[in-house]
């Protein structure tokens, strides 16, 4: 079947305190946008890439692509104002059934094992969320305070989230709404089950100066 990853890379990169948007900034002299994309294409041989940019830097993505990349397999368009609209944006591209991947282009350590591993999940149940267990004790803010959370049934989402486009598709026709964090919390506003896969500690999110600092070491 089809493998098409759409590749969020929408943001503004406001926590990271510069100008340039986090997925630009260099990491080993290259742009952290060019990780997530050569581990995507060079997993599958038959996946193609719907890269989601701001606007003002689709020219800046395009020179990425032209620079690293076979162009044929990876095509741009623009994203939202949220994350909902930007995903969107990107399955508008898809005409043909297949299994999409939705990435966070700043998850620039993912790795071909676990791309595998939620592909194979999502063959097999039409989804695949991966997780990893809490190391933290949490809490729920409350009206009246906080309440003590049981930190062994608590997991922390990442990407990639993958779907059949008979199940994401359509579930993207809803009406957007504020708690849409994720692909896997529209799936389910849209009645669908999800299942969960086991994900990877170094697939960090790159959101703070310190994370690019980490990244660099994991690279390393």
């Amino acid at each position: 079947m089809k493998k098409i990853a759409v590749i969020v890379a929408g943001g503004t990169g406001v926590r990271m305190g510069t100008e340039l948007p986090k997925q630009f900034l260099l990491l080993k002299n290259k742009p952290l946008l060019y990780y997530t994309i050569d581990t995507f294409l060079k997993t599958y041989e038959d996946l193609d890439i719907v890269l989601v940019l701001p606007e003002a830097y689709t020219d800046m993505g395009q020179e990425i692509i032209d620079a690293y990349f076979d162009k044929d397999r990876v095509r741009l368009t623009i994203g939202g104002a949220t994350r909902f609209e930007s995903v969107k944006n990107g399955l508008q591209l898809i005409e043909e059934e297949a299994i999409i991947f939705v990435h966070d282009a700043v998850r620039c350590l993912v790795s071909s094992g676990l791309i595998r591993r939620c592909y194979e999940q999502a063959v097999e149940t039409g989804s695949a969320i991966p997780v990893v267990p809490s190391s933290d004790s949490v809490r729920l803010l409350t009206e009246d305070g906080s309440d003590a959370l049981e930190r062994d049934k608590i997991v922390l989402v990442q990407t990639p989230q993958v779907f059949h486009s008979k199940i994401l598709i359509p579930a993207f026709s809803i009406g957007q709404k504020e708690k849409f964090t994720d692909e896997a919390s529209v799936v389910e506003a849209f009645g669908m089950k999800v299942s969960l896969v086991e994900g990877e500690k170094n697939n960090i999110k790159i959101t703070h100066p310190l994370d690019l600092a980490v990244a660099a070491q994991l690279l390393t």
